[in-house]
């Protein structure tokens, strides 16, 4: 039996990196998508990548926000990805917080970043090869989590990333933003 072609994907945080980081996005008035993401994601999309938006939102388990919101926010991004010609292959978040929070999402998880739960289950519905793949976000939580999967790193400056560029876990690549960072995996991945 012949085994399934597995496809090579750019994950993708949400906050600080697609969109601008507001603390918690509570509001869909505060959602902004930032300059150059549509961009990067048709790249990917063009390049035959996965695109995977992999991102904690622990605003459900504080009561901030419920599940249900964080999926319409999820659809307010695609759209406006795909009014620009891009395309998101998939959305996946982790609604727990380990110590802080209310009933069932208060708890430890294999989905939390740096967990690679996210994208361990991503990888399983899409087949997706995460040795061939890469991960791009804003904090060295979002580099943990590609190091402990697999994948090759890019941290941007936008969001947390400016203050979070001097530290232990070394990105692979530190980008200006999310289409610096797309333009260096093409060449990387090339």
């Amino acid at each position: 039996m012949e085994q399934a072609k597995k496809f090579a994907a750019v994950f993708l945080d949400r906050d600080g990196t697609i969109n601008e980081e507001v603390g918690y996005l509570d509001r869909l008035e505060r959602l902004r998508i930032l300059p150059g993401a549509a961009e990067a994601v048709r790249r990917i999309n063009e390049s035959g990548m996965k695109a995977v938006v992999v991102t904690n939102q622990s605003g459900v388990a504080r009561g901030k926000f419920t599940e249900e919101f964080v999926r319409t926010v999820h659809n307010r991004i695609r759209e406006a990805l795909r009014r620009e010609g891009a395309e998101i292959d998939g959305f996946y978040y982790c609604p727990h917080h380990p110590s802080e929070g209310i009933g069932e999402y208060r708890k430890s998880c294999t989905c939390r970043k740096p967990a690679p739960g996210m994208l361990e289950r991503a990888a399983e519905e899409l087949k997706i090869d995460l040795r061939r793949s890469y991960l791009v976000g804003d904090t060295l939580k979002d580099i943990e989590t590609g190091l402990r999967a697999g994948t090759r790193t890019v941290l941007v400056k936008t969001g947390y990333g400016e203050k979070e560029a001097v530290a232990n876990i070394r990105p692979d690549f530190t980008a200006a933003d999310l289409l610096d960072a797309v333009r260096w995996i093409l060449k990387d991945s090339a």
